[in-house]
């Protein structure tokens, strides 16, 4: 979605409520427009966009964010890194190195009473080792490995296709015809728009859109992490590695290299995607401190830990200003909810009482008469639809309905920077 004139206006394909979840397509959803969706409970699967109906669901996702600077890292985490550094570099590196480029007493004391995170992320990485001529090989001297790592476009490769299939069925156990090349460009290589600060631009432009952080051990390609860079901060998209590497912890280690890749290009916060308190595989997100959770209702950020987490210990659904107000909204249930013969196909999002929408009269006050249409690559207001003005906002099955229903979970910002193309 990106702001939509002649030059420049963009499609955004739209499906009804499925399920526990409000899904939607766009191929051009511009990293901005992204960061607003992210921060009102949308994630994304390749070009398809799903926002969860957390009441409604046995197993309700949560957005969580953590503020990179903010992030101290456990004995674990920091033991998982200092694990991995000193394979690469391999015990006859470390021990010549530490003779022939030796480190200073206040050095030894700080690196013995402190953790930094950054130095750890990018120790072992080839282009930061020191490499002093070994007296014996008169040759400089090298690690045991050459740890690479680079962020390049989202784009496909036979190399990063084999090492998806590899984990794929190796760790999750799925079938190798569940994948084709063109099934994981769709998943992992469709992401949002990619710009980069231009040359000689100020310190405050940042690299935007879906990339890959590519991990290679000696020239061989070992893990991709898939990487949505927003405006506001680092989103964890997938990570996939080479199984033969399973012992070194790649999701510890990846995550705490995109904190460190937060911290040093002034990203406020990472994503780590959903989270599921009752998913014990999930549980290792809650560990990279301090988290805060989306509050379903208000789009606001709560602490995990506390009150929180406490109460998502004894039941599945928690919205804390829910808690706390004395009536809450997303209690009432509209009768036709309550009709065992009326599916949720037949109800409109406003009668479900979706959190975190839009109410019915918040819908009214947007002016859907003149947003954007696309009709065989032309641009015209809702308006200019026959029947536009005789249709129902809570009739799900009008257009005019599904459009009042996509306007009620992107909100009025993005309704306002963006175009909609309706197909069956």
């Amino acid at each position: 979605m990106e702001p939509v004139d002649a030059e420049r206006a963009r499609q955004l394909s739209l499906f009804r409520p499925l399920g526990a979840s409000y899904y939607t397509s766009s191929v051009t959803v511009h990293p901005e427009h992204y960061d607003e969706l992210v921060n009102r409970g949308w994630r994304r699967s390749g070009t398809l966009y799903y926002k969860q109906n957390l009441q409604r669901s046995c197993c309700p996702h949560y957005t969580m964010r953590l503020e990179a600077s903010a992030f101290t890292p456990r004995r674990d985490q920091r033991k998982a890194i200092n694990r991995w550094n000193k394979f690469v570099l391999g015990p006859e590196y470390t021990r010549k190195a530490a003779r022939l480029c030796p480190r200073s007493r206040e050095e030894k004391k700080h690196r013995k009473c402190n953790f930094d995170l950054l130095p750890a992320v990018h120790e072992a990485e080839y282009s930061n080792i020191q490499r002093p001529i070994d007296p014996d090989t008169k040759r400089p001297l090298e690690p045991a490995h050459r740890f690479e790592v680079n962020l390049e476009g989202d784009s496909a490769s036979k190399a990063k296709f084999d090492l998806f299939v590899k984990y794929q069925t190796t760790i999750h156990r799925e079938d190798v015809s569940r994948w084709k090349q063109k099934d994981f460009q769709r998943f992992l290589c469709s992401g949002i728009k990619r710009s980069q600060p231009s040359s000689g631009a100020m310190s405050t432009e940042k690299r935007l859109g879906s990339w890959h952080q590519c991990y290679r051990l000696d020239g061989k390609l070992i893990a991709v992490a898939v990487l949505d860079l927003v405006p506001s901060g680092v989103s964890s998209v997938y990570l996939f590695y080479d199984p033969e590497y399973e012992q070194w912890e790649f999701g510890k280690l990846s995550a705490l290299r995109e904190i460190g890749f937060a911290l040093e290009n002034d990203y406020l916060y990472y994503y780590m995607g959903y989270y599921i308190h009752s998913c014990q595989k999930m549980r290792y997100k809650a560990s990279f401190r301090p988290q805060y959770i989306l509050d379903p209702e208000t789009n606001t950020y709560d602490p995990l830990d506390g009150e929180l987490s406490q109460k998502l210990d004894s039941r599945a659904y928690v919205s804390l200003s829910g808690d706390r107000s004395s009536i809450s909204t997303t209690d009432s249930k509209s009768e036709a909810q309550l009709d065992p013969d009326v599916t949720e196909e037949d109800l409109s999002l406003f009668s479900i009482h979706m959190p975190g929408v839009l109410t019915l009269d918040e819908v009214k006050a947007i002016d859907l008469d003149h947003w954007y249409l696309v009709v065989h690559g032309s641009f015209v207001h809702m308006n200019d639809l026959v029947g536009w003005e005789l249709m129902a906002m809570d009739s799900p099955q009008s257009v005019k309905g599904i459009v009042a229903e996509l306007a009620a979970v992107l909100g009025p910002k993005l309704v306002k920077d963006s175009a909609v193309v309706l197909f069956d």
